[in-house]
């Protein structure tokens, strides 16, 4: 791979991917993040302002920012993040304050508790926000109030009480069925319509959660301005250590990940998925989760009505730094090629280092010759690696771990990434992909398919 950024772009799954803002949370591992709301290039917040300090005159700001947290956060029917305190709430990651009733109408605050409901079993019901209020809960979907609320909480969650301290949607899969998690005290009642009896009672360790939110398939507990991360199943503690909701969700002036060098505007550009800038990897897992990299960031791709947002790469792949020149998933792992050197990590509930690694491209698959790639893939219930290296195709067995045949030409001289999933092979140059059936009609082809653009396609710019 060539020094600096390749020029990258992908596509990431073979179908339009309407993905808003994310940018995710193995959180945890979470070195940094910074949740925005979705939108079109350069109105939701998606960008730095590039001088912070004078952000404190704009309104709302120094109030978002004080040590006394929030009293509820949920993400809204497209993906927006909002914060609510007394009769104000904030939206997005750098969004001004405003009135609780502008957005929600009819409802005035302090809101005790919030979460956007996910159950595709019901319809419509699906995605409607509920904001929870002494003893009663209020209902809205596309920013208007559903007819019927409010209503008591009893009545429409029976056998949750009132007052709660936080609320949060539990995701089938994520938790036994689609459900919901109510926090109030030290217990939680877990609801869900699906079983019976519709509510569990647990006892965690979590202490008090002040509000809680789901993010990216991940769970957190927010005590005043702090946040950890929690299993929803089982309530255990996932976070090291305390975080500061300053540092992670909200913009403050003179906080955060590397705030010093947010008026660089070349880091602007790497963390705005619209600047056209090039990618120098994309990558879908085992679990379809689409990753796009770009100057030792990732977006994640796949992920509908969570926003957009760039996280930095140890956030999700514990001290993985820099560029990334390519990416792939193989049996619940994720390798890592970073000039002559391959890391991989085991996938489970967060990504774990494997031991003994990075190591060599040569010593890894036995592929003499090869100490840098512009590109690998590999594709669905396949050992077969794929290497790119100019126009010059290398086959790795992964099984064997050794090359396999005689290498092949392709047309394209110049590769910056490749992606192969359920929707074909996607190669990737600047700001452009070309989409193949699969490996055979690449090599078989004389002629390049059309481009298709990656911003577009896949960003939703």
């Amino acid at each position: 791979m060539r020094l600096g950024y390749k020029s990258r772009v992908s596509a990431g799954g073979g179908h339009r991917i309407s993905m808003k803002l994310c940018v995710l949370l193995c959180l945890l591992p979470l070195l940094r993040s910074y949740p925005l709301i979705k939108g079109k290039h350069n109105d939701t917040g998606n960008n730095f302002h590039p001088d912070p300090d004078p952000a404190y005159s704009l309104p709302g700001m120094s109030g978002r920012c004080t040590e006394e947290g929030f009293g509820a956060i949920t993400l809204d029917d497209k993906g927006v993040m909002h914060y609510f305190r007394g009769d104000s709430e904030w939206t997005g990651f750098q969004g001004p304050t405003q009135h609780i009733n502008v957005t929600w109408p009819g409802l005035t605050g302090p809101i005790d508790a919030a979460f956007r409901n996910h159950n595709k079993k019901t319809p419509l019901e699906h995605h409607r926000i509920y904001l929870f209020k002494g003893e009663q809960v209020w209902s809205y979907y596309e920013g208007k109030l559903v007819k019927g609320f409010p209503r008591l909480i009893g009545k429409e969650f029976p056998g949750i009480p009132d007052h709660l301290d936080a609320a949060v949607e539990c995701h089938q899969g994520e938790c036994r069925t689609d459900s919901v998690l109510f926090f109030k005290g030290d217990t939680v009642y877990i609801y869900s319509s699906e079983e019976e009896p519709p509510i569990k009672q647990r006892h965690w360790s979590l202490g008090n959660c002040s509000a809680a939110v789901r993010w990216l398939e991940r769970y957190y507990c927010f005590n005043g301005i702090n946040f950890t991360r929690f299993d929803p199943v089982t309530g255990k503690v996932l976070s090291p250590r305390p975080l500061d909701t300053r540092d992670y969700f909200v913009w403050c002036p003179g906080r955060g990940h590397g705030h010093e060098t947010r008026q660089n505007a070349t880091l602007m550009a790497i963390k705005d998925r619209c600047s056209n800038r090039s990618f120098e990897a994309f990558c879908s897992d085992d679990k379809s989760r689409i990753y796009a990299f770009r100057g030792g960031w990732y977006f994640r791709l796949d992920s509908s009505k969570d926003g957009w947002h760039a996280w930095p790469l140890s956030h999700t792949w514990r001290n993985l730094q820099g560029v990334v020149d390519a990416a792939f998933s193989h049996e619940h792992r994720m390798y890592f090629i970073q000039g002559s050197q391959v890391t991989v990590y085991l996938s489970d509930q967060m990504y774990i280092p494997v031991a003994g690694y990075p190591k060599a491209i040569e010593e890894e698959w036995e592929v003499s010759g090869v100490t840098a790639v512009d590109a690998a893939f590999t594709c669905p219930h396949s050992s077969d690696l794929y290497l790119i290296r100019g126009n010059r195709l290398t086959l790795v067995d992964l099984n064997t771990r050794r090359r396999s045949g005689e290498d092949e030409t392709i047309i394209h001289s110049e590769v910056d990434s490749a992606m192969c999933n359920a929707h074909g092979l996607y190669l990737i140059h600047g700001p452009s992909f070309y989409h193949y059936k699969d490996v055979g009609e690449l090599l078989s082809t004389n002629t390049a398919p059309a481009p298709g653009t990656i911003a577009s396609y896949f960003l939703d710019c």
